[in-house]
């Protein structure tokens, strides 16, 4: 039996929703009947009329844990093309947070809660209890892949898997209150610095700026989510400075925002983290 399908199946039989991935980290392509959303939708979903294609062609939503399904003839073409095995972190309660490259292990280290750490070829993955909504790039090498979303199997990695914290549902919240300040303020702090180094804080906010420099699109939400990020890992203990936010506030000018728009979704971070 093919070595991907038998790893597919131990998973599936343990609970975890998988599926095949191509070359690419791609999952399969539609089908000709699904091809350009002519079936109607994605299937494993409860609404009614969508598809019922059994084939693994709708990505993330084809995740399954039913074994006769995965080891089916409309399968079998997939696994012979696959490279890995894909499962959905939605589907299993947990979610993912993909860190790409050192600097954002370094962040998540000093920022987050330890739990289940997985090796990948670039960094790491850090799987949390709790499924939540996905959105990549959240900041500089951070993705957040849960529902409606996939991730390579990379073995069950090491660690005791804790709660998803409020820290990493924050990073993805990209509607701001209906707030009015008029004068941006930095945390005062009290709390216990978690940060051992001045190069730590230098690194985050510069991470934040290159975060804002390069936002394509979106740049009123790339602005909210990267302020609310900055101060949900900096904003409690006295380390963030005047300076600091004046550095974010430029990054985001330059891009276009209006200081008063700095103002507002700077204040609207502070509201939705208890500040």
């Amino acid at each position: 039996m093919n070595r991907l399908l038998c790893t597919a199946l131990d998973l599936a039989d343990r609970g975890v929703p998988v599926l095949p991935l191509r070359a690419g980290k791609l999952p399969a392509g539609n089908c000709p009947g699904c091809r350009n959303n002519a079936c109607g939708g994605r299937p494993n979903m409860k609404t009614p009329g969508l598809c019922t294609c059994r084939r693994p062609c709708h990505g993330w939503a084809a995740a399954t844990v039913n074994p006769t399904i995965i080891n089916s003839p409309d399968w079998a073409t997939a696994w012979r093309q696959a490279e890995a095995v894909a499962f959905c972190p939605g589907k299993a309660g947990v979610t993912v947070v993909d860190l790409d490259h050192a600097d954002a292990i370094t962040w998540a280290r000093r920022t987050l809660p330890t739990t289940r750490t997985v090796a990948t070829t670039r960094g790491e993955h850090w799987i949390y209890r709790g499924a939540m909504q996905s959105a990549n790039a959240v900041l500089p090498g951070v993705d957040i892949k849960s529902a409606m979303s996939y991730a390579r199997w990379l073995g069950p990695g090491t660690g005791t898997m804790t709660a998803l914290p409020d820290t990493v549902r924050a990073l993805i919240v990209t509607k701001p209150s209906p707030v009015r300040p008029i004068t941006a303020t930095v945390p005062t702090g009290g709390g216990e610095c978690r940060h051992r180094t001045p190069a730590y804080l230098e690194r985050g906010i510069a991470m934040a700026e290159q975060r804002i420099t390069a936002a394509a699109s979106g740049v009123h939400n790339t602005v909210y989510r990267t302020f609310l990020a900055v101060l949900s890992a900096h904003g409690r203990c006295g380390c963030l400075t005047d300076d600091h936010a004046a550095r974010l506030f430029a990054a985001a000018q330059t891009k276009g925002e209006s200081p008063r728009h700095c103002t507002d979704a700077w204040t609207n971070a502070r509201t939705a983290l208890g500040m």
